[in-house]
């Protein structure tokens, strides 16, 4: 408008995009999504001009010429070349992190701590299975410890799913995500959705853990909307006029009790479920949705002690080494994490003696394990020998990793 009135020459505005919210007075103010488009004038090799507020978040976005200006007259003087706004210098995002939850703080559950590093060193799907009372939310919420810290890239897409889905602006770089929807949560809120198509939980939990307490409490048509983005690592919502593609590469990790009381294989015998209500409530879960989990695990119920666990403050820095050199063992032979192999590369890199792939067969044969569950089992059973920092698969490997996988019986 300012340009086909004559208030600024034409030819100023090439090569620069603007973005905020004009206010009446004439106020720039801040707006969402800064990031975004940050990188996408940077890609066009554009000067951006944005309000003040948001100008440390636009130089996220290394080597891209910014402008921050308060108010438009500000901005007219500016074009119309009566004073010089100098480009905005950062003075660089503060790495503001937030201390995770230690392991030592789960009392016991050794076999769950082991599955707990097993996921983390692979970036596997988990499902803990047990009564109420057991840990299992406890030891969900010590997986992001436990993970490598997010490297540039990674922060930058983080960051900017933040900068689109937040109204505040960035003001320190982002740690891997843990996302906790309710079970209450609708599909859109969940996978994203709106007649402006916004990020979901499942973008939000982008390069972090998407934990999902209460699963089989979720609606089934919600849950099978996961079966895609854990595949393919993004979503695609279409609408009448739009078609939106979200990043969602996101570790799930599910909690459940074994029926709808929680207490079926108590010794105690609390449990009155029926075998109808339990077969029911179990069957709330579809079966290639469970393909898509690597890990399944019981957490049985353990002796109440009141006193204080062992002092072990590091237990969850000493995992996450041990998770860090199996991860960059894994970059170093496939450029990613073994759960994010593809069919090529889960054959040159999961290879098997004949006897061990003929053991194998045999076993998936007997549990019933569908061709899917087979290739990522084969996928945790890689991670199990990174974890010894070995270079071939063992059958003790395929053994173990057999052990988390549930009968299709």
């Amino acid at each position: 408008m300012l340009a086909a009135s004559a208030q600024v020459p034409t030819l100023a505005l090439e090569g620069i995009e603007c973005l905020g919210e004009l206010a009446l007075s004439g106020a720039i103010r801040p707006v969402q999504g800064v990031l975004p488009a940050a990188l996408a004038a940077r890609e066009a090799g554009h000067t951006l001009i944005v309000p003040a507020v948001n100008a440390e978040e636009a130089c996220l976005a290394s080597g891209l010429k910014v402008i921050a200006v308060s108010h438009l007259l500000e901005l007219v003087s500016h074009l119309n070349g009566h004073t010089v706004i100098s480009p905005y210098k950062s003075n660089g995002l503060i790495l503001q992190t937030q201390p995770y939850p230690d392991l030592s703080e789960v009392q016991g559950q050794i076999a769950a701590k082991r599955a707990l590093l097993v996921a983390a060193a692979g970036a596997h799907n988990l499902l803990f299975s047990g009564p109420p009372g057991t840990g299992k939310t406890l030891l969900a919420s010590r997986l992001p410890g436990l993970l490598p810290p997010l490297d540039e890239l990674e922060a930058l897409e983080v960051a900017a799913i933040q900068s689109v889905a937040s109204h505040a602006p960035l003001t320190s770089w982002p740690q891997r995500p843990f996302r906790q929807p309710h079970h209450s949560a609708s599909g859109p809120a969940l996978v994203g959705g709106g007649s402006r198509p916004q990020p979901g939980e499942i973008t939000l939990a982008h390069h972090g853990v998407l934990f999902l307490d209460e699963l089989p409490e979720f609606d089934r048509r919600v849950l099978e909307v996961l079966r895609e983005p854990l595949e393919s690592g993004h979503i695609v919502i279409s609408r009448a006029r739009d078609r939106v593609r979200f990043p969602a590469r996101f570790q799930l990790v599910a909690a459940m009790n074994p029926c709808p009381c929680g207490y079926h294989g108590e010794p105690t015998g609390r449990c009155r479920c029926s075998t109808d209500q339990i077969q029911r409530y179990r069957n709330k879960l579809s079966g290639p949705l469970l393909d898509r989990i690597d890990l399944h695990l019981t957490v049985a119920r353990e002796t109440t002690s009141l006193a204080a666990t062992h002092d072990c403050k590091g237990e969850s820095a000493s995992a996450a080494e041990v998770v860090s050199e199996a991860r960059q063992r894994q970059q170093r032979r496939q450029g990613c994490a073994n759960a994010f192999l593809d069919l090529p590369a889960l054959r040159q890199h999961c290879a098997l003696l004949p006897e061990d792939e003929a053991w194998l067969e045999n076993a998936c044969e007997r549990l019933n394990l569908s061709l899917r569950a087979a290739h990522r089992l084969l996928k945790v059973a890689r991670t199990l020998a990174d974890l010894e920092k070995v270079d071939a698969i063992a059958r003790c490997h395929i053994a173990e990793a057999l052990q988390y996988r549930p009968s299709s019986n």
